[in-house]
């Protein structure tokens, strides 16, 4: 499922959304998009919102709900696709193991839901879509942080002009992970800019993860290899 996965979401960006060129890509944004003042009622229908030079997107009647989920199989650009897919690739196999196919799948839908919600919740009326598997991805991590917290992963660590790979227990770099989303949410909230990064997604979606992998996963998975020494399968990966 982890693989499928990354195959819809690689064949959404090359054939909808034209592997990012224009005009797929703005169109695809604005009609799939998730726009949060649009789906709280905060932004009146007919809202024009600037994406770009020369584009721009028309809110639409009513709160357009499907868009929760549309959006999260829609990406800005290749190097937001590819950061999503590697992330999910790092963690997604292990947490799908505890859980088997299909119990992932809603695992990861509505990991990803909470954390649209969230973000439209604490910014109801913001007025550009939002697009990106990450706050399903997010989900994912919160779930590998219960499941496999000592799981040895790589690290590439600047000293000088090096680059040096240190290996550290997962939990250090989910909960730094997290810890910098929220930091970044409390600043949006704030009243900075966030670059548009939607912080509130990624804590949503990463708090359901660690909510609802104790729901999917399954207790004898949990208890077989409780007691097991795990090593990383490659970057972030539990063997």
């Amino acid at each position: 499922m982890t693989w499928a996965i990354i195959a819809l979401n690689t064949l959404v960006w090359l054939t909808l959304q034209g592997a990012g060129t224009s005009p797929a890509l703005a169109t695809s944004v604005c009609t799939l998009g998730l726009i949060p003042g649009e789906l709280s009622g905060a932004v009146p229908p007919g809202t024009s919102v600037e994406l770009g030079e020369g584009l721009a997107c028309v809110t639409d009647p009513g709160p357009q709900p499907t868009r929760l989920l549309t959006s999260m199989f829609l990406h800005g650009s290749w190097l937001h696709l590819l950061g999503n897919m590697w992330f999910l690739f790092l963690f997604g196999n292990n947490v799908e193991d505890s859980m088997g196919r299909w119990r992932f799948a809603a695992f990861y839908l509505l990991s990803g839901l909470a954390a649209a919600l969230l973000q439209v919740v604490l910014e109801p009326t913001a007025a550009v879509p939002m697009v990106g598997a990450s706050g399903a991805i997010s989900g994912v991590m919160g779930g590998y942080l219960v499941l496999y917290p000592t799981v040895r992963v790589f690290t590439l660590v600047p000293i000088g002009f090096f680059l040096m790979s240190i290996a550290l227990p997962a939990w250090t770099m989910l909960i730094y992970w997290f810890v910098i989303q929220l930091l970044g949410g409390v600043t949006m909230v704030a009243g900075a800019k966030g670059g548009g990064v939607a912080f509130w997604a990624h804590v949503g979606g990463f708090l359901a993860g660690l909510i609802l992998v104790k729901i999917f996963a399954r207790r004898d998975y949990v208890a077989a290899h409780r007691a097991q020494r795990y090593r990383p399968r490659g970057l972030g990966r539990a063997a």
